[in-house]
């Protein structure tokens, strides 16, 4: 009688599972039945046979290890030479803080109304006409806005206006995590001008390489079997590096208002179209009625090779349609003019393909 009550309940513990099984299985497959299936991934738009020749033709000519990058804005295509290794950036990182301020001001952290003191001990190296301002008068130091800050950062590439404007934001880490926040990609941000430019010549920062000579001097101090190491471990695996490609990305969200506020946007975009550095480089190639939103860089130059020529933009046409376009050399001899004329010769070939792609289709 036991094992046949032991048979029975048995029978029942199956019929349940099954029964419970059967309803896990009814209860899982009703979502997936009821789920649309996912939309396959547009493939990006191929790049215009010309543009793609002529930028492989302008690379594969210059005589140094350069990137180029080119992209629509509104089409989505690209093209590019090498544009997915890292380059030196140099000052082009500062429309890295530049976003991260205008983002900041988004968030309603700061407002670029907000009033800062540079003094002495803000002071950093190379580029930095704000110095005369912060060291004059008595030496009591110079109070402005952070909004001012950011047009010197941009404009002139001031250094010390840079440095200070990425510290009242947060420092180097804000930055970096806004790079990250946005999936800017593959750039790279280092700890602002000081630290960068004195580990490019295997030196450790020092306030006292901000007045004078002195940073020149402690530098030419160095063996030269130390300053080429230290040269040379920069422009393999720079600290500041981007790939073109993520540099035109980039610009072309923030075209696209997607990086930042509309007004933000509006007003980084107009403090780059007013850049007076680089005057020869990707603005040189323009012609009547297209504007050049930009940011240069500029590196150190050892025993005749410079690391880091830079400018990177974006072109926007008579009719509204633009372009981000980044040229980014990363090692060189050859003369300025010699680099220059790259950099116009790859905004005339934008320009060219957008006349020939919109006059035709004006003609149709």
């Amino acid at each position: 009688m036991t094992s046949v009550w032991k048979r029975f309940g048995l029978g029942l513990t199956l019929v349940a599972a099954a029964s419970i099984s059967a309803s896990a299985t009814s209860q899982g497959a009703a979502p997936a039945q009821s789920r649309p299936a996912a939309a396959p991934a547009r493939p990006a738009p191929a790049a215009p046979p010309y543009l793609r020749d002529r930028i492989d033709e302008l690379g594969r000519g210059f005589n140094g290890r350069v990137g180029i990058a080119v992209r629509s804005i509104d089409d989505g295509w690209s093209t590019g030479w090498r544009a997915d290794e890292l380059y030196p950036q140099q000052s082009v990182s500062k429309l890295w803080v530049s976003i991260a301020a205008m983002d900041a001001v988004d968030k309603g952290k700061v407002s670029l109304d907000d009033r800062v003191t540079l003094s002495r001990s803000d002071l950093t190296l190379f580029h930095q006409p704000i110095r005369d301002l912060i060291l004059g008068g008595g030496g009591g130091g110079y109070t402005t806005s952070l909004g001012d800050l950011l047009v010197r950062a941009i404009t002139t590439s001031d250094n010390t206006a840079n440095d200070k404007l990425m510290r009242s934001v947060g420092g180097p880490g804000a930055v970096r995590d806004m790079i990250r926040d946005k999936q800017l990609g593959a750039i790279r941000f280092y700890d602002g001008e000081r630290a960068l430019q004195s580990r490019i010549a295997g030196l450790i920062w020092s306030p006292s390489y901000s007045i004078g000579t002195a940073f020149w001097e402690a530098r030419n101090a160095l063996p030269l079997s130390v300053r080429k190491a230290a040269f040379k471990r920069y422009v393999e695996d720079p600290y500041d590096g981007a790939a073109p490609s993520a540099m035109v990305n980039a610009l072309a969200r923030l075209k696209r208002g997607e990086l930042l506020s509309p007004a933000s946007t509006m007003r980084l975009l107009n403090i780059m179209s007013n850049t007076k550095t680089g005057a020869n480089r990707l603005k040189g190639g323009l012609a009547p009625g297209w504007v050049l939103n930009h940011k240069t860089g500029t590196g150190q130059e050892l025993s005749g090779q410079q690391a880091g020529y830079n400018d990177i933009g974006i072109l926007t046409a008579p009719d509204g349609k633009s372009y981000s376009v980044a040229v980014m050399i990363k090692l060189t001899s050859v003369p300025l003019p010699v680099r220059m004329t790259l950099m116009n010769n790859v905004v005339r070939a934008v320009i060219a393909q957008h006349d020939m792609q919109y006059a035709r289709m004006a003609r149709q």
